[in-house]
């Protein structure tokens, strides 16, 4: 006997077409809700509080907020309906991130992302309320954002403000709210009790009814991973600097050429059907193991970290789109815990975020944090029942994959550029050296300040900087390769060395060829940031050479820091062996203190000390003399300066050493 008919039929291509809107509509959602992370975090940090002085209890006690608050949502859903509160969520998304991009700074930015912020969170709840089957506009969220954020060479729209930015950013928010105002389905209830939609809506497998629980729970940690690990371009470009090997990292060629491959293995993994039986396990299992690579803390395993993070999230995203946990018959209750578990999942997000960076100011190991998160997920995916038939998702898997693979293949071609050092004729009689704590890129209004770091650098004409607080990947810092990214604006390669982890730490920039570089790891005595010391050699030509030596020494509580000041130079000396020595960085002590004479002592002569005193921190307000430049005696320092800038809380410090004669 036929079964009943459901209801008039529009043709096959309209439910197909409906899923594609949806499905393109969640993910520019989560594209633009990623954006807004990338202002907010770093907000944190440099509006909300200051890192290393402002107690990281605080800042923590004040990014969870908002993602508890969120908590409530559900039950707003539940009384409201999902659909008024999915559209008036998703504008208020939409102006926050249009707001963003005229950058304004200050607390106005910090309180406009974090309106953005909540709004987005409470957009995701309500639209998980009516989404059942929310893998593939998740994936292709994070897929499509990784790819743009590449092509961008890490400096999202949000920080450009130009009117290509404008134009692109008013782009996107209108098709979000084009594809948010279409018309819904009749009710996630109705559609569960009747299996119906209303024309042209879809099937019960995209939107409505009971299912899902599972996927939205683990989006919040899947975008950790992905924005910390999988799909980080960042960290990708980093991973390829370390391939040379020596505990260094170097300028590298094509280096963001691991994006295409790790969007093509995430992307491809969660939009095709994963294995039955035990083949389930490789998905968890993969992902496990570049979970553990990455916390290992080592520069030449970030590569296959990454590879293998990605292939693994989104094998575990699709083991969840297969699932059948909520087999409740009441799709209203099904909606709100869908609601609830992608507000857990957030909440995870945020405490993930929250536990492994504050480890920076707090002192405690934080490795176990990126495990533990993909344990998570793992358990979750590996758990999830599959379903007998599975309806084709809004998208043919391999189309999609190839289109967005495509988008990140113009990453290496676009945005990868490589400075080169070359010798020019004859040795130089002077070089000049300026020394930089660059705050991870981000000035005292908090906005991501590339042009104003350059422009105060390049104004000294330098042959060779030293940088302090070199940020290349952290997702609390919005996920740049600030270090790339500077070299490229004063066309100076560099040379990295690692110390709070492989993406953060001290550069030497020079137009100058470099050669033999070491990094010394300091002792952390009480301080919770590690610390390291950068040695290189400037090959000047004619046999002509100059050790640099870069460092950002930390203070242990309540001293100075003594005990790496008296490494550094006894390290600085015996690298130099008798060659010309310059010493900089942001070196935490002021003249007359133990630890600035631990440099004198060993020979080294202060290099602004016909400035003095020559105050550097705060930059709007100096009154500390913590940056410096020491050189051996055979160099002799003039015009020593500390330009006035606002692109970091601290101000650069330059000078010109005269080579001694040949």
């Amino acid at each position: 006997m036929p079964a009943p008919s459901a209801g008039p039929s529009t043709g096959s291509g309209a439910p197909v077409r409906y899923r594609q809107l949806t499905t393109g509509t969640l993910a520019l959602g989560v594209l633009l809700l990623i954006d807004v992370l990338r202002v907010w975090l770093p907000g944190i940090i440099t509006i909300f509080g200051q890192a290393a002085s402002t107690p990281a209890e605080l800042m923590g006690a004040f990014a969870l907020g908002w993602f508890v608050l969120a908590l409530g949502a559900p039950a707003m859903v539940r009384r409201v309906g999902a659909r008024p509160v999915t559209v008036v969520a998703a504008v208020a998304l939409a102006v926050a991130r249009l707001t963003l991009t005229a950058a304004p700074g200050g607390r106005t930015q910090l309180w406009v992302a974090t309106a953005g912020l909540l709004a987005g969170l409470v957009w995701l709840v309500a639209v998980a309320a009516d989404t059942v089957r929310p893998v593939p506009g998740l994936a292709l969220g994070f897929a499509v954002n990784a790819a743009v954020h590449a092509v961008l060479d890490t400096v999202d729209l949000v920080w450009r403000g130009d009117w290509v930015a404008w134009l692109l950013s008013v782009v996107a928010v209108t098709v979000f709210l084009v594809g948010t105002a279409q018309p819904g389905q009749r009710g996630g209830a109705d559609a569960a009790r009747t299996g119906t939609v209303d024309g042209p809506d879809g099937p019960a497998d995209a939107r409505g009814g009971p299912g899902g629980g599972r996927a939205w729970l683990v989006a919040g940690p899947a975008l950790l991973l992905a924005a910390m690990v999988a799909l980080s371009p960042a960290l990708a470009r980093t991973g390829m600097s370390y391939l040379v090997g020596d505990g260094v990292a170097r300028s590298p060629l094509f280096g963001l050429a691991p994006v295409p491959v790790a969007v093509a293995g995430f992307l491809g993994a969660a939009l095709t059907r994963p294995p039955r039986g035990w083949g389930r396990a490789y998905g968890p299992a993969t992902l496990l193991t570049g979970a553990v690579l990455f916390a290992l803390d080592r520069g030449d395993l970030l590569l296959p970290a990454i590879l293998l993070a990605a292939v693994g999230l989104g094998a575990c995203l699709a083991l969840t789109d297969d699932s059948t946990d909520d087999t409740s018959d009441a799709a209203d209750a099904s909606a709100s815990r869908r609601g609830y578990a992608v507000a857990a999942g957030m909440l995870v997000f945020a405490l993930g975020a929250v536990g492994y960076y504050s480890a920076y100011d707090l002192g405690y190991p934080n490795a176990a944090v990126p495990v533990v998160v993909a344990v998570l997920i793992a358990a979750v995916a590996f758990t999830a029942r599959p379903v007998a038939h599975r309806l084709p998702g809004p998208f043919p898997p391999l189309r999609a994959t190839a289109a967005v693979t495509s988008l990140a293949l113009l990453a290496p071609v676009l945005a990868d550029e490589v400075p080169v050092a070359s010798n020019r004729d004859g040795p130089p009689q002077r070089l000049t050296v300026v020394a930089y704590n660059i705050r991870m890129g981000f000035g005292l209004d908090g906005r991501f300040d590339l042009t104003g770091l350059a422009e105060v650098v390049d104004r000294q004409r330098p042959d060779v900087v030293l940088l302090s607080e070199v940020d290349r990947a952290w997702l609390l810092n919005g996920g740049h390769d600030t270090l790339d990214l500077l070299a490229d604006r004063l066309g100076m390669p560099y040379v990295f060395g690692p110390a709070a982890d492989p993406v953060w730490g001290d550069a030497v920039l020079s137009r100058w060829p470099v050669r033999d570089p070491r990094s010394l790891p300091l002792a952390a005595v009480g301080a919770p940031t590690g610390a390291q010391a950068l040695a290189v050699t400037l090959d000047l030509g004619d046999g002509v050479r100059t050790a640099v030596v870069s460092t950002h020494l930390q203070p242990p509580p309540d001293t100075g820091p003594v005990v790496q000041a008296r490494a550094v130079a006894d390290f600085a000396i015996r690298y130099a062996a008798g060659r010309p020595l310059v010493v900089g960085g942001d070196l935490n002590t002021e003249p007359g203190d133990e630890a600035f004479t631990e440099f004198t002592r060993a020979g080294l002569v202060d290099a602004l000390a016909t400035a003095r005193p020559m105050a550097t921190s705060p930059a709007d307000d100096p009154r500390q003399q913590i940056d410096h430049i020491f050189v051996s005696p055979q160099l002799t320092p003039a015009d020593p300066v500390a330009p006035r800038s606002t692109a970091s809380d601290h101000l650069p410090v330059a000078v010109t050493v005269t080579l001694p004669p040949r």
